[in-house]
């Protein structure tokens, strides 16, 4: 019977536990933590990291006593990392002060992990200045008053009077900060959210607004009673050793000072037990003990938040539940501020395993921080609302999208190119024939432009050529490349008369240039290719039959019939391709074989 009424008393409880941090909640699990932050453009970002702790530490957080000095300690660290972490996602956008610049160029040092690093320090002395030397100060100065104070039961309820006191005293100033509100607000969408996942409800904005904002488990709850565990340990300890017996003022005071440094672990470890022990149940005698951290927490650290902080508690908590039941889902990072050397190393790292060119990573960040590539590397700090952008241009390009594709267009012989997944990106050997176009064009020809794809060769052309009175017409089989490459016409103010043709099947009249850059690879070569050739680029654009050259041979027989007496066809061929695309021009004048910059033949010129 005894049992049955124990079990009804006991509460269901998770191994999930948070902190509020700047405009956001980190929720902790057993395998990792997540912090949920919402940033300066409204939208949450989530970083989640494993734990990874040691064997060792593993068996240590399972000692009783232990374990709470040890959780103690890691949470403060943690705990303070996490608050500045979440400072760098909402921090203002501003440019990086002098100091962060001269760190970042000469140390090659993150100010903010040099500030994390001090507010843990300063945390640790601003509470031994607070709840130990204090106190035990107050206590001497009323001792020198009131001399039978001295030894005296008196003396060290005073100083356990004293130092709640300054606790409550603390908490209320601090409540003053309009952050520090705010802050308090997200801490009771933290509790809110652990409080509907232990009631069995799903989570939702809805079901989290209306549980209660008071928890079992909460920090503040903790440090209460590390405080009146305090009092009574360093009563009974000052007490049994006959610290007031101690003559000299000074060397009682460091006596004094030293047992409640000294014991501060012990305590530690008693609060955390005891903690656990109090949050298992929820009968009227355990309630008494719960009482004063739920007093602390209604008046003090949480307030009601809104629901688009409950949002965020719940992001940071699901996260967690996710990376707990998948050992193998990644680790995710905040988009941030940084050095520039540091982001651009970790982004070629990135690329590097993912098998993409490093420019890539280099072609991003110049384009992002409008610097040419050379400049990349002088060294300067990237402002968080950059570091975003690039990091959305990343993750897109890690999906082996391409990445002008991503950027929206690409520059061509001094004209700007839109591309898309309807045409291929121009590449660099297409530049090379589109100047040797240019190159080849006298007064008043007609040039024509085979497979235009983009249009990005007759675009150039037209605009190299307008004061030689050339007028160019472009052709392509697709309808989708058409549209685009007229967009492109119109974008960089050229006239091209566009056609719609499958090869010369809608061309009429002859011209003096038929320039072409026809689908050359093998169809069964294009398996082979990367996967942004492959998977994205259109298809119809690369494959070139079976042996690569089904358009040549279309070519070599109809060209003739459009090029004007004296005209020129103008070529460029796959690798290896140059010798049998010659040898289907067999009623040519002569032709010439150009070299890539690569030194391959790579272009043909075969006059009529």
């Amino acid at each position: 019977m005894r049992d049955k009424k124990a079990g009804k008393n006991k509460i269901k409880s998770c191994s999930i536990g948070g902190q509020a941090v700047l405009e956001g909640v980190m929720m902790m699990g057993k395998t990792c933590m997540a912090t949920a932050v919402r940033d300066p453009d409204g939208q949450i970002q989530v970083e989640a990291k494993r734990l990874n702790t040691s064997m060792g530490m593993r068996r240590v957080s399972k000692i009783p006593f232990v374990r709470g000095i040890v959780n103690m300690a890691l949470s403060l660290i943690r705990g303070t990392r996490t608050l500045m972490r979440s400072a760098e996602v909402y921090g203002e956008d501003e440019e990086a002060g002098r100091l962060e610049k001269w760190l970042a160029e000469k140390c090659k040092i993150n100010l903010m992990s040099v500030v994390s690093t001090v507010a843990v320090v300063l945390g640790v002395v601003l509470a031994i200045a607070l709840f130990m030397v204090l106190p035990n100060l107050a206590v001497s100065g009323l001792k020198q008053l009131f001399p039978e104070l001295a030894g005296s039961a008196w003396e060290y309820v005073i100083l356990g009077v004293l130092k709640l006191i300054i606790f409550f005293a603390y908490l209320g100033i601090i409540l003053l900060l309009k952050d520090i509100r705010r802050l308090y607000m997200y801490h009771g969408a933290e509790h809110k959210t652990i409080t509907c996942y232990e009631k069995g409800l799903p989570l939702t904005v809805e079901n989290v607004m209306q549980c209660s904002r008071l928890h079992a488990r909460c920090g503040t709850s903790f440090l209460f009673i590390v405080l009146a565990i305090n009092i009574l340990v360093i009563s009974l300890v000052n007490w049994a050793l006959g610290v007031a017996a101690i003559q000299n003022g000074v060397l009682q005071f460091l006596a004094k000072l030293g047992i409640e440094v000294v014991l501060l672990p012990v305590i530690a470890g008693i609060s955390y037990e005891v903690l656990k022990f109090v949050a298992k149940f929820n009968n009227k005698f355990v309630l008494i003990f719960k009482a004063p951290g739920f007093f602390i927490q209604k008046v003090f650290t949480t307030r009601e938040p809104d629901e688009s902080m409950a949002e965020v508690a719940i992001a940071a908590f699901n996260k967690v539940l996710e990376m707990d039941a998948d050992p193998e889902m990644p680790e995710t990072e905040f988009v941030t501020g940084g050095i520039l050397s540091q982001k651009l190393e970790d982004t070629k790292k990135k690329f590097a395993e993912k098998g993409i060119d490093e420019s890539d990573a280099e072609w991003i960040y110049s384009i992002v921080l409008g610097i040419k590539r050379s400049e990349l590397k002088e060294e300067r700090m990237i402002s968080p609302a950059e570091s975003k952008q690039i990091a959305s241009i990343i993750d897109e390009r890690l999906t082996g999208r391409p990445l002008w594709y991503i950027i929206g267009d690409v520059e061509f012989c001094g004209c700007k190119i839109k591309v898309d997944e309807r045409v291929l990106v121009p590449r660099q050997e297409t530049e090379q024939l589109a100047d040797i176009v240019i190159k080849t064009v006298e007064e008043g020809d007609k040039v024509l432009d085979m497979c235009t794809g983009s249009g990005c060769i007759a675009i150039s052309v037209a605009k190299a050529c307008e004061k030689k009175r050339a007028t160019v017409t472009a052709a392509d089989v697709s309808d989708a490349a058409v549209m685009l490459a007229k967009e492109n016409a119109n974008y960089n103010s050229v006239t091209v008369n566009f056609v719609q043709s499958d090869l010369f099947e809608n061309i009429r009249g002859r011209f003096n240039i038929i320039v072409c850059n026809p689908p050359y690879i093998p169809s069964e070569e294009i398996l082979t290719l990367s996967k942004e050739v492959k998977d994205f680029e259109p298809r119809i654009a690369l494959d070139g039959g079976e042996d690569g050259l089904d358009f040549y041979r279309r070519l070599a027989k109809e060209a003739h019939r459009y090029v004007a007496r004296g005209g020129m066809l103008i070529l460029e061929v796959g690798e290896n391709q140059a010798a049998d695309v010659l040898r289907l021009f067999t009623k040519r004048d002569y032709a010439i074989v150009i070299k890539d910059l690569e030194g391959k033949d790579r272009f043909l010129k075969i006059a009529f």
